[in-house]
């Protein structure tokens, strides 16, 4: 399982023409799940990204977590981060299925909301147009096989 998790000062997540999530302060995550993740997955990437302190402190060092801030969660599914790109048209095989992908990116976002955040959500499958204005910018990619 991958997440993109930026630093937002705002985002928003629009389908169809009407907003269908936006935050203040807090995280975009773009989310993949790819064949073979399963809860667990989940279960330790949402704790991570709940838990990263990467908001600046009263002396401006990346020392406060979301809950410090007060912050909240945009999550967006994003199949693509498991793109194949080996030719000049990328393949998408490592992606999970919706019927594996679904449950999984429901899971992580109740996770989040059970550690206490407010957490909005695009559409899994939707074609969705994200705005976000990037606050540092701060950009982090995690990756559940390496953490």
């Amino acid at each position: 399982m991958r997440a993109v998790v930026t630093r937002v000062s705002s985002a928003s997540v629009e389908i169809d023409g009407i907003i269908t999530g936006k935050i203040d302060n807090g995280f975009l995550v773009l989310l993949g799940i790819k064949d073979g993740d399963t809860e667990l997955e989940a279960k330790k990437l949402a704790t991570k990204v709940c838990n990263m302190r990467v908001f600046a402190d009263p002396d401006g060092k990346m020392n406060l977590d979301l809950k410090a801030i007060n912050g909240n969660i945009l999550v967006i599914s994003q199949f693509t981060l498991f793109a194949d790109c080996k030719s000049r048209r990328p393949g998408f095989t490592a992606a999970a299925r919706p019927d594996i992908a679904i449950p999984l990116y429901e899971l992580f976002v109740n996770e989040c909301r059970n550690a206490g955040f407010s957490v909005e959500t695009g559409e899994f499958g939707a074609t969705m147009n994200v705005s976000s204005v990037n606050a540092g910018p701060v950009t982090i990619l995690l990756d559940t096989e390496e953490m």
